[in-house]
């Protein structure tokens, strides 16, 4: 494209207006057609500007994660301090990187469903502009802090968190995918790689074709805007409805459709869940080896739980979806099969007064089953007991770290009773 062409596209009102409205309390930085950016910080707030850009060679935009109060107020060199200061929320951005447009819809759904398992409903999906997707889930969903910390100052390392977490948990899954949609060999072939270079120990790696780039993430990080040209491709990076749909066809600019309403809005709170699970998993694969050493081989029986589990089993009003988690890590701790504690929460969720959808609790399940056993979060962890409000210790929670140890104690004790 020349610049005739570039600036009849970004003519457009429907375009521009688009623009300018995402732009708002966030840095802006222009792409030229040598791939290099302008300088930093910059805004967009005036259609002028834009055309100002374009004319000067500008061919993409690039927008930041995050929001701030001024975008202006940035200086190179600022402490973390100060940038929480001036930080007003982020959103969450998985960017899945690949040369193959067909390997990365595979990986965006995953994704996808990998936020609709955590309860997220509203997330936001576009196309790169060349092969690559971006997933984001907008800071109007996130909880008001975390760990007592307000989430606006909790990036990039939650945002980092949660992206290694999700890469975790589709991992298996978009291994299976791409090998039975492909095949090995044709995955070579398309690559271009070795067998040495897609095999991690005996395994194959599917992050070795596709990356989700939780490494790159850091404060003032962007992303291509909605609506910018891809000056590699001179595609557009759109918004998405249906990935495994898309067409490269519909990212020309001439048949580019604005959709009204993009990364706008959210149920607060609606991630809630997915913050607690990808802060917990850090610590909980940090004691998995340790754990699968001392699972019983026979269950250990309802008698010795300890309270906080005993009133999870009475039933509740609030914290269910977290109750779940916490009982199937510590049922399975405890050496209970899947077919008991598949019984156990079914039987529990009758009592609660407002029970869950038996769907959720199966595909809570069906996760669990493709994964190592993890001890369930530990005492002091705000998020879960204290917050549910079922934390009502005993003389034995004394010293007691994690429920799975009071069940070993008491079982202990009462056989030295005997």
């Amino acid at each position: 494209m020349n610049i005739a062409q570039i600036l009849e596209y970004y003519h457009r009102k429907d375009i521009r207006e688009e623009m300018l409205r995402l732009a708002e309390h966030r840095e802006v930085v222009p792409r030229y057609k040598d791939g290099g950016f302008g300088k930093r910080p910059q805004t967009l707030k005036y259609e002028k500007e834009l055309e100002k850009w374009v004319r000067e060679g500008a061919v993409s935009f690039h927008m930041s994660e995050e929001r701030w109060i001024n975008p202006m107020m940035l200086t190179p060199g600022m402490r973390k301090e100060e940038m929480d200061k001036l930080r007003t929320g982020w959103d969450l951005v998985l960017d899945v990187d690949t040369n193959f447009l067909e390997f990365g819809k595979i990986c965006a759904r995953l994704l996808i469903k990998a936020l609709k398992f955590h309860e997220v409903r509203h997330y936001f999906v576009k196309f790169s502009g060349r092969t690559g997707w971006h997933i984001i889930v907008p800071y109007e969903t996130f909880p008001k802090e975390v760990n007592g910390i307000p989430t606006s100052r909790l990036f990039p390392e939650a945002a980092i968190k949660i992206s290694q977490y999700l890469m975790d948990m589709i991992r298996n899954k978009l291994s299976d995918e791409l090998l039975d949609s492909f095949g090995f060999e044709e995955l070579m072939r398309r690559s271009g790689k070795k067998y040495e270079d897609l095999v991690k120990e005996e395994e194959f790696d599917p992050y070795s074709l596709i990356s989700i780039d939780s490494v790159a993430i850091s404060s003032r990080h962007l992303f291509r805007m909605p609506y910018s040209l891809n000056e590699k491709s001179w595609l557009v990076s759109i918004p998405v409805k249906n990935v495994m749909k898309f067409e490269l066809e519909q990212a020309r600019p001439e048949n580019v459709v604005v959709e009204e309403g993009f990364m706008e809005g959210g149920r607060p709170g609606e991630a809630k869940q997915l913050f607690i699970q990808a802060y917990e998993y850090e610590v909980m694969k940090e004691r998995e080896v340790s754990l699968a050493r001392s699972i019983p081989k026979r269950a250990i029986p309802k008698q010795f739980f300890p309270p906080c589990i005993k009133n999870i089993l009475k039933g509740l009003e609030d914290g269910r979806k977290r109750s779940v988690f916490i009982l199937i890590n510590f049922l399975r701790s405890l050496g209970w099969d899947f077919d008991s504690i598949e019984k156990e929460l079914y039987e529990w969720n009758k009592r609660n007064k407002e029970p869950l959808r038996e769907n959720y609790i199966a595909s809570q399940l069906k996760w669990h089953k493709k994964n190592p056993i993890y001890l369930p979060p530990n005492c002091d962890n705000r998020n879960y007991y204290l917050d549910i409000g079922v934390c009502q210790p005993d003389p034995l929670c004394k010293g007691i770290k994690n429920p799975v140890t009071y069940s070993f104690k008491s079982r202990r004790r009462y056989r030295k009773s005997r």
